[in-house]
């Protein structure tokens, strides 16, 4: 069985470890505030051992004001893989020239070197720059004072909320449009549009947030609160619009989301190449036709339906105005639908409208 703590850390698990509040960024600060400079590898693999020579070995528990004292000697000091324990100290790194590094200084470049030949995160504290500098999975990462990763962080969150107004705004008057039969390609892709840059916002943030360590509980609440659900919105809504003459396939959806994944920013503001994974039609001239949608929008409003209840339903109705228009009898004839779940979602339909 392997060990977890054996297999290769991902960033966002790297920064955690780093993260303000911890012990390992605490030791990190106080090598900082002394100003001598540090090297420090995050693992001690047999990919590490390989590339040390000298050094003292022993095995003791990890404490903040030990690596400090470590660091004080010119040679890297090497963790176990979980950090819970410093392994060897004043060590020289010999890791191969032949990986590229634009470091001028040595013990930078010996950082980046050891972290691309090893795949292990090192971490190097420059005594004359006084900075903090992961490399990890072939990026070179600054880690910034926790006040400056606070506001931009605030930032980010405002940026966040000025999305998700202007998406429930847009969302809302689809909404209307949908229960009053007139929405349009323009409607569809305008909150198609804004779906998608509130979730790379949120996202983005998300890495600020885990660098924030402690000190990232309330901007996490509130990101996740502005966040939503909106994974599952933008699901529904390539639901109830992607061309298809029957419910869409999973893998018709699955497809159609992995494109607009891969859609770089720039094209998020180019109509056609949202319209394009829908199957709708990508012309200027074209985004004032009238689309009907199929009900996923509605129905994912009525508490506790769920996604293959609605895909009977759609399957029977076909398209909201039907749906809308069907009593409790004409709903209870769909697929697994039974009268009490007839009921149910007819009068969240009747609410909703």
């Amino acid at each position: 069985m392997t060990d977890p703590s054996s297999e290769p850390k991902t960033l966002r698990s790297t920064l955690e470890l780093l993260a303000p509040g911890t012990a390992l960024r605490d030791g990190l600060e106080r090598i900082q505030r002394g100003h001598t400079g540090g090297l420090i590898v995050l693992g001690d693999g047999p990919e590490v051992t390989h590339i040390c020579d000298g050094g003292i070995e022993f095995d003791v528990d990890f404490q903040p004001t030990l690596l400090r004292e470590l660091s004080k000697m010119d040679g890297a000091v090497i963790l176990s893989s979980d950090v819970s324990r410093i392994v060897r100290a004043n060590v020289q790194l010999v890791p191969s020239p032949s990986y590229p590094t634009v470091e001028t200084g040595t013990r930078h470049r010996a950082a980046e070197r050891t972290a691309l030949q090893t795949g292990v995160p090192t971490v190097s504290v420059s005594a004359s720059m006084n900075t903090l500098t992961l490399y990890a999975n072939g990026k070179r990462h600054l880690l910034d004072e926790p006040a400056v990763l606070t506001a931009r962080a605030n930032q980010a969150l405002s940026t966040v909320e000025r999305y998700r107004s202007r998406l429930d705004l847009a969302g809302q008057r689809l909404f209307v449009a949908e229960m009053n039969d007139y929405a349009t390609v323009a409607d569809v892709l305008n909150v198609l549009q804004r779906q998608i840059m509130l979730a790379r916002a949120a996202n983005d943030m998300d890495e600020g947030i885990v660098e924030l360590g402690v000190d990232s509980r309330q901007l996490a609440l509130q990101l996740t609160e502005l966040r939503g659900s909106i994974e599952e919105d933008v699901e529904m809504l390539v639901r109830d619009y992607i061309a298809s003459p029957t419910v869409p396939s999973d893998e018709q959806v699955a497809a159609a989301l992995a494109t607009l994944g891969e859609l770089p920013d720039s094209e998020l503001l180019n109509t056609a190449s949202l319209a394009r994974p829908l199957g709708l039609p990508a012309t200027e001239e074209n985004l004032m036709h009238d689309v009907v949608p199929r009900g996923y929008r509605a129905l994912s409003r009525v508490p506790r339906v769920q996604r293959f209840l609605m895909d009977h339903v759609v399957s029977e109705f076909g398209s909201l105005p039907d749906l809308l228009g069907a009593d409790p009898e004409r709903l209870a004839d769909a697929e697994h639908v039974s009268p009490l779940w007839a009921r149910h979602i007819y009068e969240g339909l009747r609410r909703l409208t």
